[in-house]
């Protein structure tokens, strides 16, 4: 359960996330304090899946650099998730179903991109300039495709989880927002 969303304007990524703390198996749920979204060096992020996933990415993994030239996209693919999956792995959480790794689902922002990291460690990154994942998505997705002339982007992401949180079970306030800086002068590669 949860909505994430992000949001890129203006070369600055805006990823938003509620408290919500559900337990599927029992059908309840908590407002929770630790956030689902947070700040690691240049890296906002927000998660969905599981609180666990979300504490190792915040305070476990030491991210890494891309190299000069570097394609951003491949080195998301290639060196942010190589970590990202080492550090599942070390903190227990990683599963392994007949082989195949499965981590959890969340957002990045980095150096005014947003990406999307799947359960099997796939990264997409959308033509449109937003995301969102967990229970309240496609709700969240709808408000942000209904807005962009009308509200900023602070205004957006809040929207965008409100409108999750009206009509998802899944998702309740507060709602805490990250954004990250502007555009590294160093911009890498599309």
């Amino acid at each position: 359960m949860t909505c994430i969303v992000g949001l890129v304007d203006k070369g600055i990524v805006y990823i938003g996330g509620d408290s919500a703390g559900v337990d599927g198996s029992r059908l309840t749920m908590a407002v929770r304090n630790d956030r689902k979204v947070f700040r690691n060096g240049e890296f906002v992020m927000g998660f969905t899946s599981s609180f666990r996933m979300g504490q190792l990415l915040a305070f476990s993994m030491s991210l890494p650099k891309p190299r000069e030239g570097d394609d951003l996209f491949g080195f998301m693919v290639r060196d942010f998730v190589g970590v990202a999956r080492q550090t599942m792995k070390d903190g227990g959480f990683a599963r392994n179903n007949s082989g195949a790794e499965a981590g959890g689902e969340f957002l990045v922002g980095f150096r005014g991109r947003l990406f999307q990291i799947f359960d099997d460690f796939q990264v997409a990154e959308s033509s449109l300039p937003y995301a969102a994942c967990g229970c309240g998505d496609l709700i969240a997705l709808g408000s942000l495709f209904s807005t962009p002339n009308i509200l900023d982007p602070m205004e957006r992401v809040t929207e965008a989880l409100s409108a999750a949180a009206t009509f998802s079970a899944g998702v309740r306030g507060p709602f805490f927002i990250e954004k990250s800086d502007s555009v590294s002068p160093q911009v890498l590669a599309a």
